[in-house]
């Protein structure tokens, strides 16, 4: 035998919900950014703009999570506080406030890698809009 398959435990899978499209998207990102570190031990230092597009709901909310996953791994930045300004047919404009991380002072909780597309879905509910995400860890 040359290999054998197994089943790795790499992903993280987060179910989100908003009253409407703008909630949603909020949740999404702090929910990501819960899943990264305490962030309530984070203080906001900095504002970004953040403009997304996709080609469908779960396209932009891949995008979206993607785009703010990028301040961390790519800035070492904690996404705070999120304001979603406008969203609509696949395109969204928001404000994400944004604080160093400190190794010293904050605990990583999960180091995520990617947003996946396995399972994206993002539904209108009678209640709401609902999401579900699969994370990379």
């Amino acid at each position: 035998m040359i290999y054998r398959r197994i089943d790795p435990t790499a992903d993280c899978g987060i179910q989100v919900f908003g009253k409407d499209l703008k909630g949603l998207f909020e949740n999404a990102g702090l929910a990501l950014f819960d899943l990264i570190a305490d962030v309530s031990l984070v203080k906001p230092g900095f504002e970004y703009p953040v403009q997304v597009t996709g080609s469908d709901w779960a396209d932009l909310m891949v995008n979206w999570l993607r785009e703010l996953l990028h301040f961390w791994s790519g800035k070492e930045l904690i996404v705070k506080k999120i304001k979603v300004i406008e969203i609509y047919e696949y395109q969204l404009s928001a404000r994400i406030s944004v604080g160093a991380f400190d190794a010293a002072k904050h605990r990583l909780n999960h180091e995520i890698k990617a947003v996946t597309y396995h399972r994206i879905q993002v539904t209108n509910t009678p209640i709401g809009w609902e999401a579900i995400v699969i994370l990379d860890v």
